[in-house]
């Protein structure tokens, strides 16, 4: 028997929005997913992080531009 039910979490237990036809003191598997508006997006790694913060500084080789010892 499947039940497909919303329930919202309090930070301790998984409270159902409504009546649940289930067993007391029965085991049962849960699946968990999240609704759509709610999913986090994906964390950027560093050089994705880097890559937005650029900048162009106009100079076609910063290498040319340098001392050298």
């Amino acid at each position: 028997m499947v039940h497909k039910l919303y329930a919202t979490y309090d930070g301790h237990v998984l409270l159902p929005e409504g009546e649940v036809d289930l067993l007391p003191n029965h085991r049962y598997l849960i699946k968990i997913e999240s609704p759509q508006q709610q999913r986090a997006e994906p964390k950027k790694n560093v050089l994705q992080r880097l890559s937005e913060k650029a900048m162009d500084l106009g100079v076609s080789d910063l290498a040319s531009h340098t001392q050298r010892w």
